[in-house]
């Protein structure tokens, strides 16, 4: 009942619908839309009231609710289906603990993440009300072969919105991570489960450090936020809407035909890596490298000292700057 009051406020955003006109619609009493509306309001939906007018919905400040997400969504594929939570241990693992029953193309977000998870199993933190902490359920049609190159798609969707929508100079950190000055934005964790010749699902989930201002001791020379380098704070919801609508143009066009072109044009533009001498680590050992190119599968193409080059496929290895993170 309470989405149906939303969704007709929302018709209706800025201007005043009277109790007696929700009532009808509804087919409920005064009394209870006033009850409903009341809860609303409690879970941080900015409703007026006035006499003789009735209830007006006005933009909430910067905590995501599901329905105006939804409604700047409207008509897209991606976010038909859209979870938002106030707290969760982890959007990814909420997202394959329940892929069987969510639709493809499901978002899941929350304000805070107790247990979010990087590569390799790194915690990432996760902090309330800050950042974005978003997974995406998908269920393609496509050999589970092609199914990591999702993670090329969503770093390539998050750089573009944030160039977008910032100015900053976002750049791609091959494969998953996004940084802004040298320091990490955003990391991309995609897992994926799935049979020889299908995959049941993919959850790409993208944390996003977007209004923090402090860091955990241990991540604070690596990391930094978009409100630190844009000197003010950013409109999660805007910035959240943009990367699924990135996302969904670019996963789409990729999975009609299997081609990666555009992804990967997006990818090498905004490179943070070809040209520069990187560490590759693979378990205990590490060597030097220069990054040559990004092939047109989304993989690293890499020139030793000795001239020798070699394609690095992005679940075998962790890359690092040559003296630094990048």
């Amino acid at each position: 009942m309470r989405n149906k009051i939303l969704e007709a406020l929302y018709a209706n955003k800025g201007n005043y619908v009277s109790g007696e006109i929700l009532k009808e619609k509804l087919g409920i009493s005064r009394t209870a839309v006033w009850k409903h509306i009341k809860i609303l309001q409690d879970q941080g939906y900015n409703i007026q009231t006035a006499p003789r007018k009735g209830y007006v919905l006005f933009e909430a400040d910067d905590k995501l609710l599901s329905k105006e997400i939804e409604s700047l969504l409207w008509g897209h594929t991606m976010g038909r289906e859209l979870i938002v939570f106030d707290s969760i241990d982890s959007t990814n693992t909420y997202g394959k603990n329940n892929a069987d029953h969510l639709m493809d193309g499901t978002i899941i977000l929350s304000e805070e993440q107790l247990a979010g998870r990087g590569r390799r199993g790194k915690d990432w933190s996760s902090p309330k009300g800050t950042g974005i902490w978003m997974s995406m359920v998908l269920k393609p049609d496509i050999p589970p072969t092609e199914g990591v190159k999702t993670t090329q798609i969503a770093a390539a969707a998050v750089c573009k919105a944030i160039r977008d929508l910032t100015g900053l100079d976002a750049l791609i950190k091959w494969p998953n991570d996004i940084v802004v000055n040298g320091r990490k934005v955003c990391g991309i964790l995609t897992e994926m489960a799935g049979q020889l010749n299908k995959i049941d699902y993919i959850v790409v989930g993208i944390g996003i450090n977007v209004n923090n201002t402090e860091f955990p001791e241990g991540i604070s020379a690596v990391a930094t936020s978009l409100q630190i380098e844009y000197g003010k704070k950013i409109d999660r919801k805007e910035l959240i809407v943009r990367i699924i609508k990135n996302f969904e143009a670019l996963y789409h066009s990729y999975i009609e035909n299997l081609n990666l072109t555009e992804v990967v044009a997006i990818v090498r533009d905004y490179s943070a890596v070809i040209g520069k001498e990187i560490k590759v680590i693979h378990g205990t050992s590490e060597r030097i490298v220069t990054v040559h190119d990004i092939d047109e599968e989304g993989f690293l193409i890499v020139e030793s000292g000795d001239g020798k080059r070699e394609v690095i496929f992005s679940g075998e290895v962790s890359i690092r700057g040559k003296n630094g993170y990048i």
